[in-house]
């Protein structure tokens, strides 16, 4: 089986920031000739939005969804000193070392419900993908999935796994139905969410688990703000993660219950 691994490139230049919502990701160039849409350590919920970029991305990966490749983006200390802008160039600088960067779909656009439907068994598939990683972003306000070479690909998972700005009560968050997926973009098609839980509950063992929580870089977990260790919130990822896949019942329910009411 192959071992699961990101590739680690340097950003080279700073083309223009993509001024979505609150994170201020930015097109870049790397080191290996590709433009990557790069998030940043240093912007809104920090580290914590890269964590979830990367668990819930993976994740849809390993269950056969289409998601632009992830890598770690190394940004150097003296990177962006030129830029002119004050607010890009403190992002810049409070974002030096590992960052996270999603390959550029160049020609993508936008997914819209409307003029392009799924079938019951994706639009199941991916409403079972974002209650099982808390995904609150996937809504008819930002779908936040793109149509480039005529396929479906989903992107943006840094709204996932939410209990991390807290982490009280963690293990009632992991058992947590999701109300928030009555507002899914595709809830209303996802009728085969019992016969997806199964086929995806098959691949997503524990050696994977572990895999996808070890890949998290040390330097994204802010210990001194929850006064825990690495070690104690690496081991609560993977139990989060193991638990919510245990309850699955409860956002199956919930989900369907939603859509059920969506009619």
């Amino acid at each position: 089986m192959k071992k699961l691994d990101l590739r680690t490139v340097t950003v080279e230049r700073y083309l223009q920031a993509l001024r979505e919502g609150g994170s201020l990701p930015a097109l870049a160039d790397a080191d290996d000739g590709f433009k990557y849409v790069l998030k940043f350590k240093g912007a809104g919920h920090g580290p914590r939005m890269l964590i979830s970029e990367l668990l819930g991305g993976e994740i849809a990966r390993k269950l056969g969804f289409k998601v632009p490749e992830l890598v770690f983006a190394l940004l150097d200390v003296d990177f962006g000193r030129t830029e002119a802008d004050e607010e890009i160039q403190d992002l810049l600088k409070f974002s030096e070392g590992t960052n996270l960067a999603l390959h550029f779909l160049s020609g993508s656009i936008n997914y819209d419900p409307a003029v392009m439907p799924v079938d019951d068994k994706l639009a199941s598939q991916i409403v079972w993908l974002d209650a099982f990683i808390t995904n609150v972003d996937r809504t008819y306000r930002n779908t936040n999935m793109l149509m480039w070479n005529k396929e479906l690909w989903l992107i943006d998972h840094g709204a996932a796994y939410y209990f991390h700005h807290s982490w009280d009560n963690w293990e009632t968050s992991a058992k947590t139905k999701f109300p928030q997926i009555k507002d899914h973009v595709l809830l209303k098609n996802a009728i085969k969410l019992e016969e997806v839980d199964a086929e995806f509950k098959a691949i997503l063992t524990c050696d994977f688990v572990d895999e996808l929580v070890n890949l998290i870089p040390d330097e994204w977990y802010e210990t001194e703000a929850y006064n825990m260790s690495i070690s104690e919130m690496r081991e609560t990822y993977k139990a989060f993660i193991e638990l919510r896949l245990e309850h699955s019942i409860n956002f199956i329910n919930e989900a369907n219950d939603a859509r059920k009411n969506l009619v």
